[in-house]
């Protein structure tokens, strides 16, 4: 038996941080969510599977466009005609949609009950499937504790979207323990919504995010795709399998090492390089952070538009590489005896943002406190850029912090290099 299981497609999800930048690919990258999910489809069919699994966020909020709901649509009868059925639950995001709630599927998708777990069974191949899909967007209670027992003489699997116990830059919606999930009994547990691949138990039973198809913004890099389950009345192996059309990469430069910005420059150039190796030929965007305490520390800060074009040219000269953004993020190459002080100050300053950071509501409410965004509603710019998007909170805390602590560590923010 072969599954494939994928989770968190946001399909029509706008790729944060291209239109705003000149000469950024916004169109392809734009169509790459799309593109992404053909490819699990033509994967689907290539290996033959007995059945995909989607385990939530298939379409991207509130989306009121139906051309967004006909496409997963057309890529389903795809599976139909092969016969292959699929399996579904609602997250976070699709519990937003009214796509999600009103538009009618192909006959071999099945869309769990968002009221409670229940079980479907395909006796010609000895699959039974789990699940409950959310009814609403924040779901705080445990939805695992009350899935049923395993089936005897099928291979099980427990499709459910959830944080487990937590993540960093993602709500923790539906809650529950690694032993939650293994009294249930099952094979495997094909999770969604943590959008980086993380193998949480690699047996008895296997617990799976396959993270999303597709990469959208630059804290979502490295390569994306879904997990090929082979199944012999038990799991015997899994398999990702990358799908992803476009890539990003953030290139992290070593601020010490350079000593002056020419030498970080250079540095940067070949963290470039070797990021567009990586990408398998996959048109590529990059972020390039400057961190560190550096001799350059003062010339990052005060040439950020020079090295942020020469950086573009440079990459210019490659393949499908584009440099989304450059960020300074340096402080002053400070003495170790001058520097007792310094460095506790910035202990408490990170310590004091890992704090916040943790608390989902205590950042949403110091986000929407800023004087540019109070009064403002969901979406904030034409890049789709969300207020109520935990994944941006999150990112923009982590630059504002950035900046924040080379500020205090010196740096008097010349320039733009430290913007969110």
């Amino acid at each position: 038996m072969k599954l494939l299981h994928a989770a968190d497609l946001h399909i029509d999800s706008p790729l944060k941080g291209l239109s705003r930048y000149p000469g950024a690919p916004a169109e392809e990258f734009r169509g790459a969510v799309r593109r992404a999910l053909e490819n699990l489809v033509d994967l689907a069919l290539h290996e033959r599977v007995d059945a995909v699994l989607l385990a939530g966020d298939v379409y991207d909020g509130d989306w009121k466009d139906y051309r967004t709901g006909l496409f997963f649509g057309s890529q389903m009868q795809r599976l139909r005609e092969a016969g292959i059925p699929v399996c579904m639950v609602a997250g976070n995001h699709d519990a937003q949609s009214r796509i999600t709630k009103e538009l009618r599927l192909p006959d071999n998708v099945h869309r769990f009950s968002t009221a409670q777990p229940e079980t479907i069974e395909y006796d010609d191949i000895g699959l039974a499937v789990h699940g409950q899909g959310f009814a609403e967007q924040a779901v705080m209670d445990n939805l695992a504790a009350a899935y049923p027992k395993a089936r005897d003489g099928y291979l099980n699997i427990g499709l459910l979207h959830t944080a487990l116990e937590g993540a960093d830059g993602h709500a923790t919606y539906a809650p529950c323990r690694v032993e939650d999930l293994i009294a249930r009994g099952y094979d495997y547990w094909a999770l969604g919504h943590i959008h980086a691949r993380q193998v949480v138990r690699d047996g008895d039973p296997w617990i799976v995010f396959p993270g999303n198809l597709q990469g959208r913004h630059a804290r979502e890099t490295g390569a994306k795709g879904a997990t090929l389950i082979t199944a012999d009345g038990a799991v015997l192996t899994t398999e990702h399998r990358d799908l992803d059309v476009v890539r990003w990469a953030h290139v992290e430069v070593d601020g010490s090492r350079a000593a002056d910005v020419d030498a970080a420059l250079g540095l940067a150039e070949q963290g470039i390089r070797e990021a567009v190796r990586g990408a398998d030929g996959r048109p590529l965007a990059v972020r390039v952070s400057f961190v560190g305490p550096s001799d350059a520390h003062e010339e990052l800060w005060r040439d950020h538009d020079r090295i942020e074009n020469e950086l573009r040219a440079a990459a210019g000269e490659l393949d499908e590489v584009w440099v989304e953004k450059v960020r300074a993020a340096t402080t002053h190459a400070t003495e170790p005896d001058a520097a007792g002080g310094l460095v506790g100050l910035l202990g408490d300053l990170r310590t004091t943002a890992a704090a916040i950071g943790e608390d989902e509501a205590a950042l949403e409410r110091l986000i929407r406190g800023l004087p540019g965004l109070r009064g403002v509603g969901a979406t904030v710019d034409s890049d789709g850029v969300r207020v109520d998007d935990p994944e941006w909170r999150a990112r923009v805390f982590d630059e504002a912090v950035d900046l924040l602590a080379a500020m205090v560590g010196g740096g008097r923010g010349q320039g733009n290099g430290g913007t969110a």
